[in-house]
């Protein structure tokens, strides 16, 4: 009797053993209860939104004022600093705003200095600044954390050997930013840029947060947990969108990530996204991208290996061949363009050769005094629009960018047709393609390959 009882006490007390072990383990890999959401729930958030689009367009470029401009991407950071109450959430692939060597006048930075002034500012306001980053010795994020902002670091390098390519803002969990620009003077002042400000979208606004809290719980870990708090879990995907008014207009909307080593439970991959975006266009598929290479390049046993990355690249070769869409891609050319480009390309315009109801046609942005500087005049926008959809993210189309660097991406889909719905964001989002690729920037491969041979004779970048 006393044997099976002691048998009996050693197995519960095994049992409770293991359970302490379990919860520890959970305690240890994650914040189990998450970040605080600041009482906003997925029944009481706000659906009601107002969309904005934001570029930045260097002086040095001039098109054809056809159409209302659009809001400086500056003008947007500081409106929302303005309506900054609580809290500001921040990731940017750079902190370089300041600059303080440049000597010409008028001082191209100038804006951006005035943006780090302002962020260095948020602690009298009472306003609290948290910044994740994968920059380690950053002298800006430093001034930030002496002036109270909390600064987590993502070691990307130990994740996925990538870097933390983010670009968004997320403001008092009520307004958010996506778009190409980050935190570098040159996003304000001398590339081009596109993205959007949507104002009192507290729904929106909680999902991206959670992307920002998935980095923010990685802080000082070199591992991605097993387990994650329900905090992180995404919201909305693309077989789940969130149903809102956009500019009082019904529509749909979601936030995409990538690598997928980052997406928590429910989140779309930025690619699906893309995929989704692609195949539910109707008539017309426009790309602007800095570059399009549907390659991966991947280490194996310490040697590099590159292979065909064929997620878009197929999709878009289907869409135009097997149902008949107008597709037009942007790509920049400049100093850093893969010289395999031009092969992709040459292969993606091949489909058309007669054949009948087939379009698709490439150009590449070209600002020809970019000289010494790879920055000036860049095309740096990373955006998609369709006939009822647009999506905006960090990446470029490049198949190793979204294998390792972390990213986000914004799909908005229009729920009523072009008739029903007058001018929405997409219209916008439109028009701004459309300038740009009537520009006289926009020049096909014959117009660029000049360029190509002066390159190609030119030393290699030190930098």
């Amino acid at each position: 009797y006393c044997s099976t009882t002691q048998q009996k006490c050693i197995a519960i007390f095994a049992l409770v053993c293991c359970f302490a072990v379990l919860v520890a383990l959970i305690f240890s890999s994650v914040d189990i209860w998450g970040d605080d959401e600041d009482g906003i729930t997925e029944e009481n958030c706000s659906k009601d939104c107002h969309i904005v689009l934001v570029e930045n367009i260097p002086d040095d470029l001039s098109f054809s004022m056809d159409g209302r401009p659009h809001l400086p991407v500056s003008v947007g950071f500081h409106t929302l600093l303005d309506q900054a109450k609580h809290s500001i959430e921040v990731v940017s692939s750079a902190w370089d705003l300041n600059s303080w060597d440049l000597e010409t006048i008028p001082n191209p930075a100038k804006q951006g200095q005035l943006l780090f002034q302002r962020l260095l500012r948020l602690k009298s306001r009472g306003v609290k600044l948290k910044i994740a980053s994968s920059l380690t010795n950053s002298t800006e994020l430093k001034a930030l954390a002496a002036h109270n902002a909390e600064v987590h670091f993502v070691n990307m390098t130990l994740f996925t050997r990538g870097g933390l390519h983010s670009s968004f803002w997320i403001v008092d969990r009520k307004h958010i930013y996506i778009g190409s620009a980050d935190m570098d003077w040159r996003s304000l002042s001398k590339r081009k840029e596109l993205g959007v400000v949507v104002y009192n979208c507290s729904c929106l606004a909680l999902d991206l947060h959670r992307v920002f809290s998935f980095y923010w719980q990685l802080h000082e870990r070199d591992y991605i947990p097993s387990i994650w708090s329900k905090r992180v879990t995404a919201l909305y995907g693309k077989n789940n969108a969130l149903q809102l008014q956009l500019n009082s207009t019904p529509a749909t909307a979601y936030v995409s990530t990538s690598p997928e080593l980052f997406c928590s439970k429910d989140r779309t991959r930025d690619v699906d996204a893309i995929y989704q975006v692609i195949q539910s266009a109707k008539t017309f598929i426009f790309i602007s991208v800095t570059d399009y290479l549907p390659l991966v390049k991947r280490s194996f046993r310490g040697t590099s290996v590159t292979r065909y990355w064929s997620s878009i690249d197929e999709v878009i070769r289907e869409a135009v061949v097997l149902r008949g869409v107008k597709v037009r891609l942007l790509i920049s050319f400049w100093k850093k363009t893969h010289p395999l480009t031009f092969n992709f390309v040459t292969s993606l315009k091949s489909l058309c050769v007669q054949l009948y109801n087939c379009s698709l046609e490439v150009r590449f942005f070209s600002h020809k005094e970019q000289n010494d500087d790879i920055q000036l005049g860049l095309n740096h926008n990373k955006y998609m629009v369709t006939d009822n959809a647009v999506y905006i993210g960090n990446h470029d189309w490049v198949g190793s960018d979204f294998a390792i660097n972390a990213g986000v991406g914004l799909v908005v889909k229009m729920n009523c047709s072009a008739e029903d719905r007058g001018v929405t964001i997409l219209e916008h989002v439109k028009a701004t393609f459309e300038r740009d690729w009537r520009s006289r920037y926009a020049q096909s491969r014959h117009g660029v390959k000049d360029h190509c041979k002066l390159n190609a004779q030119k030393p290699a970048d030190k930098k």
